[in-house]
């Protein structure tokens, strides 16, 4: 059986933004078990929203905002269900060099914001401007302007747990 175009198109996008992908679940989940299953999601989103995409933003700013509202809506889910944590005894993330444990340590203050202000700084990270940003996130870029130095502060301000 050949593959569709729609299958083909499909393909040639998630290889193209993977690494989008998957930074933005990786922003929303501290396990690598959680990160794949959202990373399945968005392209399940994305899959059921292809037909819907018509071209009016740039492919890059839809898929950005499909993973984030995957992401944060996952995000609010768990918070609202009870659960009991369960231990294991060894860290997938684990890196002793001291670039990786300031990068965890920011990815740690960072979880620890608002979804919003979590996607915020996410895709400012990713050195998108202004403009993506709002058009991602659905505010004006003065507003982005203005949460990201908000943001910031607090970042500067969190104790470290």
């Amino acid at each position: 059986m050949r593959p569709s175009d729609s299958e083909k198109e499909f393909e040639r996008l998630v290889t193209e933004h993977r690494a989008t992908i998957y930074t933005v679940c990786y922003m929303f989940s501290k396990d690598a078990d959680e990160v794949a299953d959202l990373f399945q999601e968005v392209l399940v989103n994305l899959w059921r929203g292809m037909g819907g995409f018509e071209g009016r933003s740039d492919v890059r700013t839809w898929i950005y905002r499909v993973s984030l509202n995957t992401c944060v809506s996952h995000d609010r889910k768990r918070r609202r269900a009870k659960t009991v944590p369960l231990s294991i005894d060894i860290n997938l993330f684990e890196d002793s060099d001291a670039e990786s444990q300031q990068v965890r340590m920011l990815y740690d203050r960072i979880s620890r914001l608002e979804p919003f202000d979590r996607a915020i700084i996410l895709l400012w990270l990713e050195s998108l401007p202004y403009d993506e940003i709002g058009q991602i996130v659905g505010i004006s870029p003065k507003n982005v302007s203005v949460r990201l130095t908000r943001i910031r502060e607090k970042l500067k301000n969190m104790q470290t747990k």
